[in-house]
């Protein structure tokens, strides 16, 4: 299911922030007042009376010859391409600027569903001055206030109308996998290459790829949805909010997927960023493939010493599979879609009731953990509880009891069982009485 995403866009200091942050339910943005504060875009997903959206905030858009104010215009518009549904905040108090105005002919181009929320309200100026916004030529207008929470509801009402009819799909019983990664690493070019076409353009120019494009992939007969993300960089100058813009992009296309190729550029080596996309998929339940790119460029490391690299460097991931190719020359591009069929074959195993019952109680007879405060774990019963990824259930006297180290060894005696390469699994443990 694709998640709307939502912006807030305004001039510098009109309360972009107090509104993201009252959305998004928690103090994430920088709150001082100062103009320009908010430069980078921070992103959250969040939700309103059940429906859930990504809520993007962006540094105010301003004309004056300020330091960070082209970035800042870059990033807006970044947003707005993104966004489905656009807040425009103005301050009521202050009235009708040209710094408005330039937002408004930003907007205009976009053909978005754009919301004026009037900011500030509660003051007699403000009242007074709503009707001077009409000047925008926008549809829809909101009066607000942040801080004391008028118009809140309305306002929220107003953004979230047509989500329902945005988030209902069809099931698509399709395998699908997306192709993840910092910017420049190959994605686009590893997408050519599976799909055999020049579907994607590539350039050798960080960030040449706009929108993320969902391809149909027919392997051995069978028809797979291939997700690719774009990092974003503009050429010439790369903008503070390169990784934070390739993310959100990482993340939309993690959601639709089942299955993430996380591409390492073996020229560059393993970055620290490479680690947060990787993560991500991991805390969101995606089967995961480690996909070494550029291979052929390497001349002084062996296939063995690199898998030792990243080994050390993901030992979160330890069950992902590591391929290396060259998307580019094709080399070893065979070796992929092998791995994506198992890996989806894993996301999805289920495991007979009888037979977890007695790996378990095996591994815990192997290694019964120890007492604590003259209590012991005890393990009554397992089973599984759900699939993509595998979820087990295990009844026991008192979760209180179960260490951390010991889920992980339970972890690894279900690996060593059953073939779960390539995916997370996940243990839950419950009291036998029924308490949670």
């Amino acid at each position: 299911m694709k998640l709307p995403t939502v912006a807030i866009i305004g001039r510098p200091n009109v309360g972009k922030s107090t509104l993201f942050n009252k959305i998004a339910g928690e103090r994430i943005a920088i709150i001082e007042d100062i103009p320009g504060v908010t430069r980078d875009r921070l992103y959250q997903e969040t939700s309103y009376l059940d429906k859930h959206f990504y809520l993007i905030d962006t540094g105010g858009i301003d004309e004056s010859d300020e330091v960070f104010n082209k970035e800042i215009k870059i990033q807006a518009e970044l947003a707005i391409s993104e966004a489905d549904v656009i807040i425009f905040i103005v301050d009521g108090k202050e009235g009708l600027t040209s710094n408005d105005l330039v937002v408004r002919d930003i907007l205009r181009k976009s053909k978005k569903k754009i919301i004026v929320a009037i900011n500030k309200i509660d003051t007699k100026e403000a009242k007074e001055n709503i009707y001077d916004f009409y000047e925008l030529g926008f549809d829809t207008y909101i009066p607000i206030s942040s801080i004391h929470n008028t118009g809140f509801i309305e306002l929220m009402d107003e953004v979230c109308k047509d989500f329902n009819d945005q988030t209902k799909e069809i099931e698509d019983k399709r395998l699908k996998f997306s192709i993840i990664g910092r910017p420049n690493v190959g994605k686009s070019s590893l997408m050519n290459a599976l799909l055999n076409e020049e579907r994607v353009v590539v350039s050798n120019i960080a960030g040449t790829t706009r929108d993320t494009i969902d391809s149909t992939l027919k392997y051995h007969g069978k028809e797979y949805v291939l997700v690719d993300t774009a990092g974003m960089r503009k050429k010439g100058k790369v903008f503070e909010s390169v990784e934070r813009y390739s993310l959100l992009r990482s993340l939309r296309a993690i959601d639709k997927s089942d299955i993430c190729l996380v591409v390492i550029n073996a020229e560059e080596g393993i970055k620290e960023h490479d680690k947060h996309i990787a993560g991500y998929a991991i805390e969101r339940g995606k089967g995961l493939i480690f996909v070494v790119n550029k291979w052929d460029t390497v001349k002084d490391t062996t296939i063995k010493e690199y898998e030792k690299i990243m080994r050390a460097e993901f030992q979160f991931a330890t069950y992902a599979p590591i391929i290396f190719l060259s998307a580019l020359t094709k080399k070893r591009i065979h070796t992929l879609m092998p791995e994506v069929v198992k890996v989806g074959e894993n996301i999805k195993r289920e495991i007979k009731t009888s037979i977890l019952n007695e790996v378990i109680l095996e591994a815990y007879q192997l290694n019964i953990p120890p007492s604590y405060k003259g209590k012991r774990l005890k393990i009554y019963f397992s089973h599984q509880t759900g699939t993509c990824p595998p979820k087990f259930t295990l009844r026991v006297n008192n979760k209180g009891l179960v260490h951390f180290s010991y889920e992980r060894y339970l972890e690894n005696k279900l690996r060593e069982a059953f073939d779960f390469e390539g995916t997370p699994i996940i243990i839950q443990f419950k009291n036998r009485n029924g308490d949670e």
